[in-house]
C-alpha cells in the first residue's frame, strides 16, 4: 500500500509541476530532446536526494546543473569532432500560434542571466528568494533582472503589435 502511495505521490507532483520545468528545461539546453534529457535525469535525482518530494526549487537547481554539464559534454565533443559551423546538436523550438512564436522568439534575444530569472520567476512560480538560490546569485540581482527582462520585452512587443 506504501508504494501505491508514494507512486500516486509523484504522479500527482509530476503532473502539477512537470510543465514548468521542462519549459525551464527548455530554455538551459539547445533543443527539446536536450531538455526532456535533462529534465528526467533531473526529476529522478531530486527525487532521490529529497528521499520523496522534493522542493521546486531543488528541481530548478537540478535542472540547471545538468544543463550547465550537459552543454559542456556537448561542446567538447564537437570541438574534437571538428564539426561544421551549423551542426545538427543545435535545434530551434517548434512552431507554435504567432503571438507564442514571437514571445520565445523576443524571449531569446534577452540575455541569458535575465532569461534564466524570467523563467524561473515567472513560469517556474519561484520567489525571487529561491530564484536566488537556484541561479547562485543575491536576491537583489534576481529582482532586478526580472524587472530589466520585463521591460524589455514590454517595449518590444509593443513595438511589434503596433
Amino acid at each position: 500500500m506504501a508504494s501505491h502511495d508514494t507512486e500516486q505521490d509523484w504522479n500527482d507532483w509530476l503532473a502539477e509541476n512537470a510543465s514548468r520545468f521542462l519549459l525551464f528545461a527548455r530554455q538551459q539546453t539547445r533543443c527539446g530532446h536536450d531538455a526532456e534529457d535533462v529534465l528526467q535525469d533531473s526529476l529522478v535525482e531530486a527525487w532521490k536526494r529529497a528521499g520523496g518530494r522534493p522542493d521546486n526549487a531543488l528541481v530548478f537547481a537540478t535542472i540547471h546543473r545538468r544543463a550547465i554539464d550537459l552543454a559542456r559534454k556537448t561542446d567538447r565533443r564537437t570541438f574534437r569532432e571538428q564539426a561544421s559551423e551549423t551542426p545538427d546538436l543545435f535545434c530551434g523550438p517548434a512552431d507554435d500560434a504567432e503571438m507564442t512564436a514571437l514571445l520565445e522568439r523576443e524571449i531569446q534575444k534577452l540575455p541569458e542571466a535575465q532569461r534564466e530569472v524570467l523563467t524561473l520567476k515567472f513560469w517556474g512560480g519561484l520567489t525571487f528568494a529561491e530564484v536566488a538560490v537556484v541561479l547562485a546569485i543575491p536576491q537583489g540581482t534576481a529582482a532586478s533582472r526580472y524587472r530589466l527582462a520585463v521591460e524589455s520585452l514590454r517595449q518590444t512587443l509593443s513595438i511589434c503589435t503596433l
